[in-house]
């Protein structure tokens, strides 16, 4: 199924040129009727020669009423360039022409109308005029063909020509995410909201859940069509007039969006390839307001230009659009962007929930260019580096290709060395391999700094480098990965770098051998007094040198490992082991007694039963 769209200046006949080919007169409004202009969207359809059914949205050709022409022409297969033969091309045929060529509609007909009032000579300068303006865009090789809708000639060979065309179009993709841009609301007796659109990305079916977005409202297909013919489901690129139930008229608007639950996410900050009009006669600068449309979708916007000051006429750049109201997209969509009075450009949505960049980097710049113009796996890698790390479903969901191809694309690139994956399930981190390369050089300069700033300590406590790396739940995998590889090391809990030992002066030294000698000398009542500052002490711990039991009492290890034996032994002899044996046992006095007993209780290899102590 295909959708056909009309564009073309005002009274140009493109109404009248749907109903000649139709039969379906488009004009549905009473306004319309009355002032015997298009105003609001037309629907129509048609059965081609070759059997294909077509959808036809006619747009309105009046300048006041561009944006309702906006909201219809971006789903479409096949343009229909509307020029009457008695005029030729006007103000609205160059801004329409603009914006099929912003939106890259690459497939068209050129159908110069209003043949019967003009001579063969007349018609051949309208030909070539139009020649000469196809030339640079996307309908350059467009047939043209001339008609009259009032005789009817030349209809036979619009259809057919239609038909061709369309025949080597391919369908539109069928990606798992279905999205109808909502271009018209409307109640029906009986049977509640209705809403109608192009549909892409996706299939629909009758009894499905769904959700409007960005409003988040949650309902369910009661029914669809299609040409006013119901049907149990509906396929990418068909017109679809969706039965909604639960949601009122008033709670809807142009421009949302229908699709499945959960997938697709509002966006208010987009990156994108902006391309400027040639004709316009001033630059855009930095920061200018512009109304922003893409689908159906109309917003207040401003535009960041990440290149320079301004963008002048005809030029391409990088920038950020800032939106006023959240707008459902995805990262491959084209856009317009218009001031009060003229359109003035347009281009491709690169990322559509983008974070806040810096402006005036070249490596962004490159990033973003290979998102664009690669290979899905190239695009896979340009949207990880510029936003890792990411969780997998992130990832899948704004890579914008079907899941299961994503999914074993992610995979292949894992195995491959080329994607870094760092914890367990959906919620691992992924890292390009140069992403994780620069996380390992930043801890190891975080070590490197640390060790220049204690050089008496050991290392970083596990604990402070996790946190750092601010990762969350992931970190210690990270830690752990990053020690497998090589890139640090770790003792008990601390992480230094492989090549680092303590550096200690000659007077923290010579402190450290008499306060070993002074634990020697009392082993079981060791003095406090010697005691070394907590850096050299914790060296001293992380060594296994000594056993810190208290703020105030350290045993040698010797000496720790020795009472640690003998009160196993005796509680394994006796049952159990009161706080006066320990004492006695060691030749000690309460408070080391007491000091060791409440250590071991709390490594859980002893346990307190009311005056005693049994082992865990």
């Amino acid at each position: 199924m295909f959708v056909l769209g009309t564009a073309g200046h005002i009274d140009h006949g493109k109404s009248a040129l749907v109903q000649a080919l139709t039969g379906i007169d488009p004009d549905r409004l009473k306004e319309e009727k009355e002032r015997g202009m298009t105003i609001d969207l037309g629907f129509a359809w048609l059965k081609l020669p070759g059997g294909k059914e077509v959808g036809i949205v006619d747009v309105p050709g009046h300048e006041r009423f561009i944006k309702n022409m906006l909201a219809g022409v971006g789903g479409i297969d096949l343009a229909l360039l509307v020029i009457a033969a008695n005029e030729g091309v006007m103000p609205q045929t160059r801004e329409h022409l603009a914006i099929l060529d912003l939106l890259k509609v690459r497939r068209g007909i050129i159908v110069i109308t209003k043949k019967d009032l003009v001579d063969a000579d007349l018609l051949s300068l309208v030909k070539m005029e139009i020649a000469e303006l196809m030339a640079p865009t996307t309908l350059a090789q467009a047939p043209v063909v001339a008609v009259s809708s009032i005789t009817g000639e030349g209809i036979p060979e619009l259809l057919a020509t239609i038909d061709n065309l369309l025949e080597s179009t391919e369908p539109r993709k069928d990606l798992g995410k279905p999205r109808l841009p909502i271009d018209r609301i409307f109640t029906i007796t009986g049977a509640g909201t209705v809403v109608t659109g192009t549909l892409i990305d996706g299939s629909l079916s009758v009894g499905q859940e769904v959700e409007i977005v960005p409003a988040g409202l949650k309902s369910r297909l009661r029914g669809l069509q299609t040409h006013k013919s119901r049907v149990d489901s509906a396929q990418p690129g068909t017109r679809v007039a969706a039965n909604i139930v639960g949601v009122s008229l008033e709670q809807l608007k142009r421009g949302e969006v229908l699709t499945t639950p959960g997938w697709l996410k509002p966006a208010t900050m987009l990156t994108v390839k902006l391309q400027l009009l040639a004709y316009l006669p001033r630059p855009l600068r930095h920061n200018t307001s512009v109304s922003f449309h893409s689908g159906a979708a109309e917003t207040v916007a401003k535009v960041r230009l990440l290149e320079s000051e301004t963008l002048k006429p005809g030029e391409a750049a990088w920038a950020q659009i800032v939106l006023a109201e959240p707008v459902a997209l995805v990262g491959g969509d084209r856009f317009i962007i218009r001031s009060p009075v003229e359109t003035l450009g347009g281009g491709e949505i690169i990322e559509p929930h983008a974070a806040r960049l810096r402006r005036f980097r070249p490596e962004i710049f490159r990033s973003l260019a290979a998102r664009q113009a690669g290979t899905a796996e190239e695009a896979v890698l340009a949207l990880l580096e510029t936003k890792q790390p990411m969780i997998i479903p992130a990832l899948l969901s704004q890579s914008h290709l079907p899941e299961g191809e994503a999914r074993t694309l992610v995979d292949a690139l894992v195995a491959q060395g080329k994607i870094i994956s760092i914890g367990q399930g959906e919620q691992s981190l992924l890292f390009t391999a140069n992403g994780w390369s620069n996380l390992a050089k930043r801890v190891a300069s975080w070590l490197r700094d640390y060790h220049q700033k204690f050089p008496a300590r050991s290392g970083m406590p596990r604990v402070e480098l996790a946190s750092k790396l601010k990762l969350g739940e992931p970190a210690s995998a990270a830690l752990g990965k990053l020690v497998g590889q090589g890139v640090i090391a770790e003792e008990n809990t601390v992480m230094r770098l492989p090549e680092h030992t303590a550096k200690l002066t000659s007077a923290q030294q010579t402190k450290i051998d008499a306060f070993l000698r002074s634990l020697a000398q009392q082993p079981y009542a060791p003095p406090s007094d010697l005691m070394p500052e907590p850096d050299v002490l914790n060296l001293l711990i992380s060594q296994r040198k000594v056993v810190k039991v208290s703020d105030s009492i350290v045993f040698s290890a010797s000496a720790y490992d020795a009472m640690l034996a003998k009160l196993k032994t005796y509680i394994r002899e006796h049952g159990k082991v009161t706080l006066g044996e320990v004492r006695d046992l060691f030749q000690t006095s309460r408070k080391y007694a007491q000091a060791f007993l409440e250590y071991v209780d709390a490594h859980k290899i002893t346990k307190r039963v009311g005056d005693d102590r049994v082992l865990y």
